[in-house]
């Protein structure tokens, strides 16, 4: 059975992530209050993160500004986009 958590960014009990995603105090909270289903959406928004900044997350300044995003993303106002990005068009 999934360990249940109360979603911080969904507001509900949803299934959790199986391991904290960093060995820091932020991991800790992600694990113990992030559903599996708001870090899919997190992950999302990483990607968009690295492809607009061109971000090389090994290193120190890419992975400062993602886990700060990250941070926001979950505990605080929500990551704000970059300032020139402009959205995927949908197909169709």
């Amino acid at each position: 059975m999934a360990r249940m958590v109360k979603c911080v960014k969904l507001g509900r009990e949803l299934p959790g992530l199986e391991d904290a995603p960093w060995p820091d105090e932020l991991g800790d909270r992600i694990y113990d209050q992030v559903s599996e289903e708001a870090w899919k959406m997190w992950l999302e928004h990483q990607k968009m993160l690295l492809n607009e900044y061109r971000l090389n997350p090994a290193s120190p300044e890419g992975y400062d500004l993602l886990h700060k995003q990250c941070e926001e993303f979950f505990f605080g106002e929500g990551a704000a986009l970059p300032p020139d990005y402009t959205p995927p068009r949908s197909k169709g």
